[in-house]
């Protein structure tokens, strides 16, 4: 099938004049709203005014153009209303090429002829062609040369239409929205199609949304396509080095890091969370808050990686990378100012969405309390400091050992947090010594002070609230170890 007349009226006319042309070429009558027609006749192209459908001239400033009796007659006729159509002298549509105003413009700005046209076409699919954004142009050209558009094409058309008045009414109510309404609307796009999800058997896509500085806003400057479990240790990679101020570096295995450290050069923060585990990186995705340097690049191209994030690479270090033809490289501009924003996490689960505030509440040291009988020094605060913004990026239960502003050891995702403390002091071995510990939630029992404190353990800070939180400070007494209090949980589950 072959439309016969269409009505267009378009806000974005990208690639307008090529669809235009093609769809004059295939025999479409075009009837347009005022911008369009002109844009349209500039690039010599016929068309008929809309006007023509309506019997008036464009209302209040053009805000009234295409809500019509007759266009939607038009539009809404199936093959049994024709006749009943025509005897009114209106012709039937059988193309709608229609995108909307910006949803920037707001609720007293958003487009209403627009979407409801569209609704309109896609309500009747099965005998209107219905065009509802640039994207779409290069294979409506491809049927228009062709055999036409088929039933399938129709509906296929016909849902993305939906989807974009969909899309476009949860873009406008977003900034209106509270923030957990009753009736929940999600806009994001579709950035890519994935070759699978975490397992080769599952089909997966990304979709992103408007936030700055995240995963969304990665551009790919090199390598393999991401995969969907590139993506995830990604954004947690980001996610986290978005905690620092000073030069950092963020490794992440498995959605977990297995090194963090913040230091006066990038190189350093590198070599310092690498050396927390030289095993796990091998596979891993990295994330730094400062430019990748000719020097830094030499070190990272000694081992196997598959993706690493800045916010710039120097041109020698891109020359260095490259050479590695599979390495993803993805620039994040900004991200050497970026902080953790206030924003809504969603998870899924069968049959349904968790929503949340995101986790990115600051820790206010002022508020902290010392309980034990020995006292914390300045560094102490800022290795805890440190050591607290780490811990909430580590999947639970957590514990991170710190030296300075360096991990030393990592243990997290265990069932009881004696036992993320056993496979972190086992890792850490003689560079748990002298080390402080931090908890991203209370200890439940002694043990694992106890376990920290054979190790040489100096001081340990975590949120407290436990029953047993008196059993626990007196062993922390008996040991001469620090504890300090923040009364901050960060479970991340």
């Amino acid at each position: 099938m072959i439309p016969k007349r269409a009505i267009v009226s378009v806000y974005d006319k990208s690639g307008l004049d090529v669809l235009a042309k093609a769809m004059a070429e295939a025999g479409v009558e075009i009837y347009a709203t005022g911008g369009t027609k002109k844009f349209l006749e500039e690039h010599g192209i016929s068309c008929q005014p809309s006007e023509k459908y309506t019997g008036f001239d464009e209302l209040m400033g053009g805000r009234v153009k295409t809500l019509s009796t007759s266009i939607h007659a038009a539009i809404l006729a199936r093959e049994s209303d024709i006749e009943e159509v025509k005897a009114r002298g209106i012709e039937p549509v059988d193309m709608v090429v229609c995108n909307f105003y910006p949803h920037t413009l707001g609720i007293e700005g958003m487009d209403i002829g627009g979407p409801a046209m569209v609704r309109a076409a896609a309500k009747n699919w099965k005998r209107v062609v219905v065009v509802s954004g640039p994207e779409q142009y290069e294979f409506v050209i491809s049927k228009l040369k062709g055999e036409g558009f088929t039933e399938e094409d129709r509906k296929r058309l016909a849902i993305e239409a939906i989807q974009r008045t969909a899309y476009y009414d949860a873009m406008l109510v977003l900034p209106w929205q509270r923030e957990f309404p009753d009736y929940l609307t999600l806009p994001y796009r579709k950035k890519q199609a994935l070759r699978y999800g975490e397992n080769p058997h599952q089909k997966a896509a990304f979709y992103v949304d408007d936030e700055p500085y995240g995963i969304g806003k990665a551009i790919k400057l090199h390598g393999k396509e991401l995969s969907y479990n590139n993506i995830l240790d990604a954004n947690h990679a980001i996610e986290c080095v978005k905690e620092f101020e000073n030069p950092a570096s963020v490794i992440i295995k498995h959605a977990t890091p297995s090194g963090i450290a913040e230091d006066s050069s990038i190189e350093e923060a590198w070599k310092y969370a690498f050396e927390t585990d030289i095993y796990s990186p091998f596979g891993g995705v990295v994330a730094f808050n400062r430019e990748i340097t000719e020097k830094l690049a030499m070190e990272l191209s000694k081992i196997f990686l598959e993706v690493i994030i800045a916010p710039s690479f120097s041109q020698e270090a891109m020359q260095i990378l490259t050479k590695k033809k599979n390495l993803r490289l993805l620039q994040v501009n900004g991200l050497e100012k970026a902080r953790r924003m206030y924003g809504i996490e969603v998870r899924s689960v069968t049959g349904g969405l968790l929503m949340q505030e995101r986790d990115a509440k600051d820790f206010d040291v002022h508020t902290w309390r010392v309980v034990t009988e020995k006292q914390p020094t300045e560094e102490d605060i800022k290795s805890m400091l440190f050591a607290v913004k780490s811990v909430r990026h580590i999947k639970s239960n957590a514990v991170v050992f710190v030296k300075g502003t360096r991990t030393v050891a990592i243990g997290g995702g265990q069932t009881a947090r004696v036992d993320a403390t056993w496979i972190a002091v086992n890792k850490g071995k003689e560079r748990i010594k002298n080390s402080i510990m931090a908890s991203d939630a209370f200890f439940p029992f002694r043990d694992a002070v106890d376990l920290a404190a054979e190790h040489g353990v100096r001081a340990i800070i975590q949120p407290g609230g436990s029953i047993r939180d008196n059993e626990v400070v007196q062993a922390a007494n008996e040991h001469g170890i620090i504890m300090v209090f923040t009364g901050q949980r960060a479970f991340l589950h």
